[in-house]
């Protein structure tokens, strides 16, 4: 008998990325964040390109299902451009404008990677 994978286990599609984005300046989701997925095994390709929500989340996985296929991937987010909407003092030039996060998947695994930042600095982790 062969074992599912956990993501299949839990009754979820099997393999998605995620991502949420919170200001962690002002204590909120960032709201209307350019966000871009490519994969980057060989030459680099766009897959997704979308916008953070309300809630700082994308409407949807980014991939998922069979277009989920394990690898190398990087984020960006505009995150330079969302504070300068916000009207803070990133000072001149602004310290961070796009961030870019790279990390590697399996095909059967559910990532959601989350992006935490404000004006000066940024982490991430693999959230659930």
């Amino acid at each position: 008998m062969t074992a599912l994978p956990r993501s299949a286990q839990r009754g979820n599609p099997v393999g998605r990325l995620t991502t949420h984005i919170l200001d962690t300046a002002q204590g909120c989701p960032a709201t209307n964040v350019g966000i871009r997925l490519f994969c980057v095994d060989g030459e680099r390709q766009l897959v997704a390109a979308t916008t953070s929500n309300a809630d700082g989340r994308t409407d949807q996985p980014l991939i998922e299902g069979d277009a989920m296929e394990g690898g190398c991937y990087e984020l960006e987010f505009d995150i330079g451009a969302y504070f300068s909407a916000q009207g803070m003092k990133t000072g001149e030039p602004a310290f961070l404008d796009t961030v870019v996060i790279r990390f590697s998947v399996a095909a059967d695994e559910h990532y959601h990677v989350p992006l935490l930042a404000s004006p000066w600095s940024y982490s991430t982790y693999r959230g659930s």
